[in-house]
């Protein structure tokens, strides 16, 4: 279902409860929402109100992906640069890593399964940008 994009600062900067199973409607949400909306290829579970480390992004042929617990365990080559957010007005100056190794849980056959995998390029990009959603961090 296609949610509305949150922008209440307390939400965003609470960090994000860490997700389960029965989070999948959380996914879906998330999933319609961005799809809905022009210029978006990633969304974080609190920018549509729900403080859950659930996180979604479609990659560069167009495929979702879903991420459940999303952290950032190493990053390489970093570099600054400015990211835009739909929840907030400005673009900010961030740095961000141009690879990064990402661990996160994927929904199989119902539960939760840990996964690792690495990222380059705008997919690391983004999936940066949504940890710090799910740590509350505005960015």
């Amino acid at each position: 279902m296609v949610k509305e994009l949150c922008k209440d600062e307390a939400i965003l900067s609470k960090r994000c409860e860490r997700a389960t199973a029965k989070d999948a409607p959380v996914a879906q949400d998330l999933i319609d929402t961005m799809h809905s909306l022009e210029d978006c290829g990633c969304l974080a579970a609190n920018q549509i109100g729900v403080t859950k480390a659930v996180v979604v992004f479609q990659d560069d042929a167009g495929a979702d992906h879903v991420l459940y617990n999303p952290r950032i365990m190493m990053g390489l080559r970093a570099a600054k640069m400015v990211e835009g957010c739909m929840t907030r007005e400005e673009p900010s100056k961030v740095t961000r890593y141009q690879k990064v190794k990402v661990s996160f849980d994927e929904l199989v056959d119902g539960e939760l399964k840990p996964r690792r995998r690495d990222y380059t390029g705008f997919e690391a990009q983004m999936i940066q940008h949504m940890c710090d959603h799910c740590q509350g961090k505005l960015v």
